[in-house]
């Protein structure tokens, strides 16, 4: 009989946490920088979303652009900090998810190209054949700023993939170690998110006597958060509405900074459209 009970009495506390967890709002944010950084600084937007929302928030990291879609397809995040891109490719993998805000800045997004000081390249206007034969490190394979949208301009430039204009190509998997590997020298040239070499540069990781932008892109639309359709049968009604409110009505300096954007703006799902027809035309999607 005692064993009965206490069986009983763990089938009853695994069924509370289960619940428990049915009721928590769970987002996440592609990996773009270092990842203690990024825990750091989501932790204090979940406990924000959390006083705002009125339920319990929390923020999941994951390892990769691609883990991230993947969590946001198998409903184990109901909100995601998405660039471009894997907006787009999440959205795609479930029908009635909605883009609901972007940064301020994410309106005419951009990238830099930065290179070693021993390439000798100087500031460009546009792309030459000074860069053919270089080493070049993209960001993730699946990001918008590190991939997407120089590789776009590269072929445009040059009619030719990466991998016949330079030498080498390699993908270093966030923003942060762009920049690290071009200013040790492990590749000449590298494209970088331009708000976080903005931010590197303000917090001291840069050395300008090493490293340097030589050329930026035209303006696009980036990050934005993307939230699933199904949120109001599992959080009440309007509550998709509610997360939408809480996003353009953060005006806490330091959790934008978290970002970082100046403030956040509506969004939708046709901002993004733009990115769609890129990644389409250089085979990033069907």
């Amino acid at each position: 009989m005692a064993t009965i009970k206490k069986l009983l009495t763990l089938s009853a506390l695994l069924l509370a946490a289960l619940s428990a967890q049915a009721d928590t709002f769970v987002f996440t944010a592609i990996p773009d920088e270092d990842e203690s950084r990024l825990q750091q600084r989501f932790n204090k937007v979940a406990d924000y979303m959390a006083q705002q929302l009125g339920v319990e928030v929390q923020y999941i990291p994951v390892k990769s652009y691609a883990a991230a879609i993947t969590a946001f397809r198998n409903n184990q995040v109901q909100l995601a900090w998405f660039g471009g891109l894997s907006g787009v490719q999440a959205r795609r993998l479930v029908p009635g998810s909605e883009a609901i805000a972007q940064g301020y800045e994410d309106q005419f997004f951009k990238t830099y190209f930065i290179a070693h000081h021993s390439t000798g390249l100087q500031p460009l206007t546009t792309l030459t054949d000074e860069l053919r034969g270089k080493t070049f490190t993209f960001g993730s394979k699946g990001s918008t700023s590190g991939r997407l949208m120089p590789e776009f301009y590269l072929r445009e430039q040059f009619q030719a993939a990466p991998q016949d204009i330079f030498a080498r190509v390699g993908f270093s998997g966030d923003h942060s170690r762009t920049i690290a590997q071009v200013q040790a020298g492990a590749y000449q040239v590298g494209a970088v998110n331009y708000t976080v070499w903005e931010n590197e540069l303000a917090a001291g990781n840069v050395d300008p006597q090493k490293v340097s932008v030589i050329w930026e892109t035209p303006t696009y639309p980036d990050y934005q958060w993307t939230i699933r359709g199904d949120v109001d049968a599992r959080f009440g009604a309007g509550f998709k509405d509610k997360v939408r409110d809480m996003l353009l009505n953060m005006n806490d300096k330091d959790l934008l900074a978290s970002f970082p954007r100046q403030s956040f703006v509506p969004a939708g799902n046709s901002d993004y459209q733009p990115i769609e027809n890129t990644a389409r035309e250089i085979g990033l999607i069907d």
